[in-house]
């Protein structure tokens, strides 16, 4: 899908217009960026930038500092004669690692799950270093207890530290309170794409207020484009000026590349970061490998064995673990039968036909939220129509929710059978949500891409919906985030989407 986006985005920036096709553009559209109310000065020195790389890199050593007092004050006494000045390493070594690892450096994401891998990884390192250090320096020495111990309370403090700050910047970014005012150079659909991606994710601190390009496709050619083109590319200076712009993001556009190569160099002299969407970026994943032949880089595209042994760990990992929760939650699962048998007639847990891995069909099961049909309601005999990318979802037609079905459905308690189609194979704890064949058949012809979805089973929970994408959302964005999970699968990503799922209830409260 977003390959032709591209493709569409080059044949339409070809095409002969003139730029004034926005409502706002040229001087009025430069001063209406600037008319908009300035971030707050403090959380800006703060949450961003140098004071963004100090705060954090102080709290850190803090958190360590506080760590080893910690480890000494509750030592016993035979551990405490060992190790004990070693310990003091530890907040240094910590400290050298996070910024040799660039822990330090400005990430655009600030989920709360990322980078605590790091962080654990980074401290475990330096603490192995040290026993080691230590039993080479006086081998009668048993220094790995109290190691040990100032590790563990590093490592708790340090992810309980991530935690806050990354909270709280995520909370200012989407508040307004920070972020950095962006140039988008190229106009067309890739561009236009950039912009809306930027406005839904307001926690990347990156707020678009124009674009620049030479050739700019008319206004109706780009329906998600509403930021103004405020120039050509050899406007770059005055419009970096006058709009404050601290991040430009490199699109697709008309002009070749000898004439992008002064502006990233331009931006680079005045502090402006600068990001681009490369070409064939549907294939750039995060397994690509960048190697050199003299001063050219060539991107090694590695994809993802979807049939290798990867993928059948994961699926055993899957069925353990499913069925563990089975067994875990068999006395909730119990409870909200005998809830739903007892309020409405009919059976506890309902099946339906939906469509998995390689197309083929299989019954789905959920906890029944609905009660039955009356003797005269009409049936839905086809499926509800739907706008042109919308998913189904919620109620469709009449409202037979019971009230039991309610509030299972809104903590999505329904979905727990499911585990059952975990264990017996027909779905993964993580992948794409399957679709009924109806409506998988229909976006199958509208949506570009939506058969790729099927590649890998189907998931009890996914990368789409831990980004919001539920019920009747956007089916081309809920490709684009299904397919992207396929292609840059990982066991690790896996672990981030089930934790994002415990935490969406407090993820979401932002």
């Amino acid at each position: 899908m977003r390959q032709a986006v591209a493709q569409g985005a080059e044949s339409a920036s070809q095409a002969p217009t003139t730029r004034p096709d926005d409502p706002l553009s040229g001087a009025k559209a430069l001063d209406d960026t600037r008319a908009e109310p300035a971030p707050n000065e403090v959380s800006s020195r703060l949450l961003k930038g140098r004071g963004w790389v100090a705060l954090r890199l102080g709290l850190d050593l803090l958190l360590l500092l506080l760590a080893v007092g910690a480890a000494l004050v509750g030592a016993p006494a035979a551990v405490e004669d060992h190790g004990t000045l070693l310990i003091w390493l530890l907040p240094p070594g910590v400290i050298t690692v996070f910024a040799a690892r660039r822990l330090y450096g400005g990430a655009f994401h600030v989920r709360l799950v990322d980078g605590l891998g790091e962080v654990v990884a980074a401290s475990s390192l330096v603490a192995i270093s040290l026993i080691a250090l230590g039993a080479f320096l006086d081998p009668d020495a048993q220094p790995a207890q109290m190691i040990a111990r100032a590790w563990l309370f590093a490592t708790a403090y340090l992810i309980g530290g991530r935690l806050l700050l990354s909270w709280a910047q995520r909370r200012a970014r989407c508040n307004l309170l920070v972020g950095k005012p962006t140039l988008v150079v190229g106009a067309g659909q890739v561009g236009a794409q950039v912009e809306r991606r930027l406005m839904e994710q307001p926690e990347l601190g990156l707020r678009v207020v124009g674009y620049l390009d030479a050739d700019p496709p008319p206004r109706e050619h780009v329906p998600f484009r509403s930021a103004p083109v405020l120039g050509c590319l050899d406007d770059l200076a005055e419009v970096v000026d006058r709009t404050g712009a601290e991040h430009v993001v490199l699109a697709f556009t008309s002009s070749p590349d000898r004439v992008l190569i002064p502006l990233v160099r331009e931006c680079e002299d005045r502090k402006v970061e600068v990001t681009l969407v490369p070409r064939l970026f549907e294939s750039v994943n995060v397994h690509v490998a960048v190697e050199h032949v003299g001063g050219l880089p060539l991107l090694g595209l590695r994809s993802v064995d979807l049939k290798g042994w990867q993928f059948a760990v994961k699926h055993g990992i899957d069925r353990g673990l499913g069925a563990l929760l089975l067994t875990l939650l068999s006395p909730l699962l119990l409870a909200i039968a005998l809830a739903i048998r007892l309020t409405s007639p009919g059976p506890a847990v309902f099946r339906q036909r939906r469509i998995g891995r390689d197309g083929r069909e299989f019954d789905l099961l959920k906890f029944r939220s609905m009660r039955a049909r009356s003797a005269g309601e009409p049936s839905l005999a086809k499926p509800v129509a739907l706008a042109e990318d919308t998913a189904p979802g919620g109620v469709e037609g009449q409202d037979r929710r019971t009230a039991v079905g309610a509030l299972i459905r809104k903590t999505s308690l329904d979905e727990l059978p499911q585990l059952s189609n975990v264990v017996v194979g027909d779905m993964s704890l993580v992948g794409p949500r399957p679709e009924r064949p109806e409506f998988a058949e229909v976006f199958g012809r509208r949506v570009m891409r939506y058969g790729d979805r099927h590649r890998v089973k189907s998931g009890v929970t996914g990368w789409a919906q831990v980004n919001g994408l539920r019920g009747k959302t956007s089916v081309a964005d809920r490709v684009e985030w299904d397919n992207y999970y396929i292609e840059n699968w990982s066991l690790s990503l896996d672990l981030k989407i089930l934790l994002m799922t415990l935490a969406a209830p407090f993820y979401n409260a932002e």
